[in-house]
């Protein structure tokens, strides 16, 4: 069974290779200068909202917010 999955995983990961590969290898007009700032600013966004979430995630944790509801 563990073979089997190792040959799936790996299967999986050939097939990607090559995806990304054949997704780099495309011949074409290069990327305008929009493309490069619209490429920056949703990155940058999204490295924003992902700290956010793990600031709030560490929040939560020290406030006990997590913590189970405790029933008088």
């Amino acid at each position: 069974m563990r073979i089997l999955l190792m040959v799936f995983l790996l299967g999986m990961l050939a097939a990607v290779g090559y995806f990304a590969y054949s997704a780099m290898a495309v011949e074409g007009d290069p990327l305008p200068t929009e493309g490069y700032v619209a490429l920056v600013l949703g990155a940058g966004f999204s490295i924003v909202v992902g700290l956010g979430l793990m600031i709030l995630l560490f929040f939560s944790s020290r406030r006990g917010y997590d913590e189970p509801p405790h029933f008088r």
